[in-house]
């Protein structure tokens, strides 16, 4: 799991792209990001399967936030990103959500 943040000279944006390796992914017919900044819809934000297994999707998100958000996979298993800035509890009991700080 990755997290690459290109911050953007010319817009108050920064290019957030979330990465799943292959090895997370290895039964996953779909793979979608789900967060705050889709308004948490399920299927808002597919993921691009990658040549060598994995999963990708690139954001463009403003600035001086942070937006909480999980992975989705196969419409029914939810994980977080192992290098997220930082993880924020739910109202669900032991579950935690990833957040990205920008």
């Amino acid at each position: 799991m990755s997290i690459k943040k290109q911050f953007l000279k010319t817009k108050p944006v920064c290019k957030v792209t979330f990465k799943l390796p292959a090895k997370t992914t290895q039964r996953a017919e779909t793979v979608h990001l789900v967060g705050e900044f889709n308004h948490w819809t399920t299927n808002a934000t597919p993921m691009r399967k990658l040549k060598r297994g994995g999963y990708s999707a690139t954001l463009e998100l403003e600035v001086g936030r942070e937006y909480q958000f999980r992975y989705l996979i196969n419409g029914d298993e939810w994980i977080n990103d192992g290098e997220a800035d930082r993880y924020v509890p739910t109202v669900y009991p032991s579950v935690e959500n990833s957040v990205v700080k920008l």
